[in-house]
């Protein structure tokens, strides 16, 4: 049963790709409740798609796909030119890989993330955007996908039909207008433990972040995102979980809230 203050805390996570390996952590497995897969454009292989989905299986930690761009060298981060029906297939193409392991491990594919250049580009390209709800449209078992909270993305998949989960992120900086900071900006990424914590916590308590000029950003709030690739996301998912528990805030899969 969760608290007054309930929230999925989701990793993305399996993002090594054949002889390079981005451990995963116990801790961060543990402590998660969703952890997002890599599909294998942006990173990720069958190996660690199978490694990540028994991982979470152990630990009862929900599975989502995370699809991204083909881009292996730029982990996804880079922009590119795509139509509606090349992200609507490449969407399709990892979704459907992810599953297949889910399947065979017997768990449930929870949610659909996508990943880096992908998800910001949807956030405000309609074509993009589209291509990803076309992807979504139809997917057996209906997974819940997570979209940047308060984006043109979640609206338009809102008005297809899809079970959209709003999102916002622990370690990144905000914009006024609710997108994320460039990560080629200073204090784009936030790597101070305590100051994610209280970021976190007032996201989940009052709907509210400041933004990197300064001023109040209203959001909606059913996951919060710390990324695994990073060298504090043992630390940062620990500090995030025993502030939680000080402020009566439950940590809990999508499928449960």
């Amino acid at each position: 049963m969760t608290s007054e203050y309930a929230v999925d805390l989701n990793c993305d996570l399996g993002e090594g790709f054949g002889a390079y390996s981005i451990e995963i952590d116990e801790a961060v497995m543990e402590t998660i409740s969703s952890a997002n897969v890599a599909a294998g454009f942006h990173a990720g292989d069958p190996m660690e798609l199978e490694n990540t989905v028994e991982y979470a299986k152990k630990y009862d930690t929900a599975v989502g796909a995370h699809p991204g761009l083909p881009d292996l060298l730029g982990f996804g981060r880079r922009q590119m030119e795509v139509t509606t029906d090349e992200v609507r297939n490449y969407v399709t193409y990892q979704v459907g890989a992810v599953r297949a392991f889910c399947n065979r491990a017997g768990v449930e594919l929870q949610h659909v993330k996508p990943h880096g250049a992908l998800y910001n580009m949807a956030s405000n390209d309609e074509a993009v955007a589209t291509g990803i709800i076309q992807a979504l449209d139809g997917v057996p078992d209906s997974p819940s996908l997570l979209a940047l909270s308060g984006s043109k993305f979640a609206t338009m998949a809102e008005a297809a039909g899809l079970d959209v989960r709003h999102e916002v992120f622990a370690d990144r900086a905000y914009n006024p207008d609710g997108t994320l900071v460039s990560r080629r900006r200073d204090g784009a990424v936030i790597h101070d433990p305590d100051r994610l914590a209280e970021r976190a916590v007032r996201m989940v308590k009052e709907g509210q972040v400041e933004t990197i000029d300064g001023e109040t950003l209203e959001l909606e709030v059913d996951s919060i995102c710390v990324h695994g690739d990073s060298a504090e996301a043992t630390e940062n998912v620990a500090r995030l979980s025993d502030a939680f528990e000080e402020e009566g805030i439950s940590i809990a899969p999508l499928r449960e809230l």
